[in-house]
């Protein structure tokens, strides 16, 4: 692969940053019109901007077939074949299921699921769900949600998590990913080091969790252990890692998704020891990463860190270009391109048809 290439097999982006007539302002808002098809402009960016990733949106979808060859489009558009994502935990934050123009299964919430307290409802669920995903061409899901609920003032994560206790949080979370694998759907576990006791919404702003260590290690972390491990096929997972201070971890005001503390040391090194697993930052246009870092800062951090994907720069070509020209001039190693690119590729050949 040519080193452009590379470097785009990192990013994941919203469709509406293919279209390059549109302000971020309008990428960025949910109640603005999306794109729904693959315009002729758009196919040109892509070759330009070869993005390993996509994400849709509600504004993105209309109907079963338009989300169905919108997604085919995209796919045949693009030279390696891309992970397309979509947010559809079940419950509250369900793309497709939510959406008027579909007659899908719903869910209360995960955390009606979790207080059935039996696994086997969390796998049904994942399947179901990865089941519809996949038939629309989904190669990849932004759940399960493996937060613990601790802070009853959360609203962000809320009801979104299955438990408020760790160990049945961390249950509930490795059978929906085994259901949605099973349906042949790329599982994300979120949010990494944990969003459930923080009180601030890292959409508009960095949340910080004051939790030790230790006090995490008891109950924040359990659930990103997944019990299938990554040993093979049947383990894979990626994981993503939230714009999250945590200053009693010795990591100050810096969001854990630009942390390399927090992501390769502690996560990947400490808690997954190597395992193979992909790790994507939250969305970098969320208010934590934006008030703090330009696109093209927030991206080469994120790279740095030990991030596998960029999600959603604010501003893709930006982004895009600063980490290019952070490989040339060697402040990112080829080495440390390759390791994210080569892993990239081994999780597309499961889950993308590469």
């Amino acid at each position: 692969m040519a080193l452009r290439q590379k470097v785009g097999q990192l990013f994941m982006v919203r469709p509406d940053a293919l279209d390059l007539t549109l302000e971020q302002e309008t990428i960025d808002d949910e109640k603005a019109g999306g794109v729904t098809y693959l315009s002729d402009a758009m196919r040109q960016t892509l070759e330009e901007y070869p993005v390993g990733g996509i994400c849709q949106f509600g504004k993105n979808i209309t109907d079963p077939q338009q989300i169905t060859t919108f997604n085919a489009s995209l796919q045949e558009a693009s030279d390696v074949p891309l992970l397309i994502a979509v947010d559809e935990e079940g419950g509250s934050v369900a793309r497709l299921a939510n959406h008027p123009g579909f007659e899908l299964p719903q869910y209360e919430s995960a955390d009606a699921v979790g207080a059935t307290g039996n696994p086997e409802d969390a796998r049904q669920m994942g399947c179901t769900i990865g089941s519809y995903l996949k038939s629309y061409g989904f190669t990849m899901d932004f759940a399960p949600v493996a937060d613990v609920w601790t802070n009853p003032g959360n609203t962000v994560i809320g009801t979104r998590a299955f438990s408020q206790d760790a160990s049945m949080a961390a249950a509930m979370a490795d059978s929906m990913a085994r259901g949605l694998r099973e349906a042949g759907i790329l599982p994300t576990f979120k949010h990494f080091p944990g969003h459930g006791n923080t009180a601030e919404d890292s959409h508009s702003g960095l949340a910080y969790t004051y939790r030790t260590k230790e006090e995490m290690a008891q109950c924040e972390f359990l659930p990103f252990l997944s019990s299938s491990g990554g040993d093979s096929e049947d383990g894979f997972r990626a994981v993503m890692v939230g714009h999250i201070a945590a200053p009693e971890l010795g990591t100050g005001d810096t969001p854990a998704s630009l942390s390399w503390q927090m992501v390769t040391k502690l996560l990947r090194e400490e808690l997954l020891e190597n395992e193979d697993v992909l790790v994507i930052t939250d969305s970098l246009a969320m208010g934590a990463i934006t008030e703090q870092y330009t696109p093209g800062q927030a991206a080469v951090e994120a790279v740095l860190a030990g991030n596998d994907m960029i999600l959603m720069p604010d501003g893709l070509a930006e982004a895009f270009e600063a980490v290019l020209a952070a490989v040339e001039d060697e402040t990112i190693s080829e080495e440390r391109l390759d390791e994210s690119v080569a892993r990239i590729l081994r999780f597309k050949q499961q889950y993308a048809g590469l």
